[in-house]
């Protein structure tokens, strides 16, 4: 298996090991998270372009209309949570 080695600030390190964390796991783990992330990325870009070229790129008036919803949305979720 391939290794390498990885550097943290003194800080970082030093709340790990206070902590008695595993930081090979947890650094394993923010990797894979952020591979994930950004192969949905990479996903919804793609998603988007077959959807503009289909549809065609979206109007003003649509997109704000789209933001507004969005806006909603976020509110009604931080009402929820509150």
């Amino acid at each position: 298996m391939p290794r390498m080695q990885v550097y943290l600030p003194d800080d970082l390190y030093d709340e790990l090991k206070e902590r008695g964390l595993p930081a090979s796991e947890l650094l394993q783990e923010a990797v894979r998270a952020e591979l994930r992330r950004q192969s949905l990325l990479d996903e919804t870009d793609a998603y988007l372009t077959e959807l503009i070229d289909e549809v065609g790129e979206p109007t003003p008036d649509e997109i704000a209309r789209a933001e507004a919803i969005a806006r909603r949305l976020a509110l009604h979720a931080t009402d929820r949570a509150s």
